[in-house]
């Protein structure tokens, strides 16, 4: 049984200790906020203890891990502080606010011998983790365009980060995911619609070697919506990250001869099929694999590294958009 506890009891942390006190992997001891309040109803709700100091916290709680669910300034402060006790860390994304506090975390977790996932919580979408599954069976074939929306009303917490390093980074790590890769090339445009000093719109191309990853998101779109497709060169899929619902349409290509003896490519009526998934919240799968890290060694899929890397791409993207030109 692992030993954890939630810094941070807000739109993310209350999540974590509700599904950490479900898991029969974990035992939740405590979670902190610096709201009395809101931290004590959710640790009275969970049958846990409550501070409103994490360092108070972890000083006299015997605990394994934590879960860093605090605004993202925050991360570099709370994670290096549960670091420098010896707990294991999984914190929320963005991994930092800057590239040189991912930095700086990922390098004393492992200095010290602690293991650091991140928060991607796409990444464990059963629906993705399938759709990974196709792509890596060759079912699509050769990868031409990967495509996601992800739009919808600016979520009232959402203070302190614009939408490309808030929502965005979500769909720039699920690309990464997919592809096992990184981009070579970015160009992106943004704006200003609503919210006067943060971004709250833009529209991200990205070049994967030979496939072209295209991202539009918004705060601004009155309906919620969050999809990605994929086209391939034996098919095509759609993806809704609510539903969990995948499709793949096969390509049904059948070759013709003309009297110039030029073979050419006809496509027929392409085949839909309902992909089978074993539906299930994505932040349980993420904190299941984030505890059988700990006890039995087997890798997390997110860990520090990855969050770097959707960390610098998504830099790189407010880059492009501010100097209107590609970068790579």
């Amino acid at each position: 049984m692992v030993k954890v506890a939630v810094i941070g009891t807000g739109n993310m942390g209350r999540h974590h200790a509700r599904v950490y006190s479900e898991l029969g992997e974990s035992e939740l001891v405590a979670v902190t906020d610096i709201n009395k309040r809101k931290g004590k109803q959710i640790a009275k709700k969970f049958k846990c203890k409550f501070y409103s100091d994490y360092k108070t916290m972890l000083k006299n709680e015997s605990v394994d891990a934590v879960s860093v669910a605090v605004p993202t300034f925050l991360h570099k402060e709370v994670s290096l502080g549960c670091i420098e006790e010896g707990k294991h860390v999984l914190v929320e994304k963005p991994i930092a606010k800057t590239l040189e506090d991912a930095k700086t975390i990922i390098n004393y977790a492992k200095k010290k011998k602690i293991k650091l996932a991140v928060g991607h919580t796409e990444r464990f979408n059963p629906a993705v983790q399938k759709l990974k599954e196709l792509i890596q069976k060759n079912r699509l074939g050769k990868i031409i365009t990967i495509s996601a929306k992800r739009v919808g009303l600016l979520p009232p917490q959402i203070r302190d980060a614009n939408v490309i390093i808030d929502i965005a980074v979500h769909d720039i790590d699920v690309f990464n995911y997919l592809l096992e890769k990184k981009p070579t090339k970015i160009y992106a445009t943004a704006g200003k619609a609503l919210i006067a000093k943060r971004e709250d719109y833009a529209d991200i191309l990205m070049k994967y070697d030979g496939t072209n990853a295209f991202i539009q998101v918004n705060w601004v779109t009155p309906v919620k919506i969050r999809t990605l497709s994929v086209t391939g060169i034996k098919g095509y899929a759609e993806l809704n990250y609510m539903t969990q619902d995948l499709f793949l349409f096969k390509s049904d290509w059948s070759y013709i001869r003309e009297k110039t003896f030029t073979d050419i490519k006809k496509l027929g009526t392409p085949k839909k099929k309902r992909i089978k998934i074993q539906k299930e919240e994505p932040l349980k799968r993420e904190l299941r694999s984030f505890l059988n890290w700990i006890k039995t060694g087997k890798k997390h899929p997110c860990t520090g590294k990855e969050g770097l890397l959707a960390l610098e791409t998504a830099y790189k993207v407010i880059e492009s958009y501010k100097k209107s030109e590609p970068v790579i």
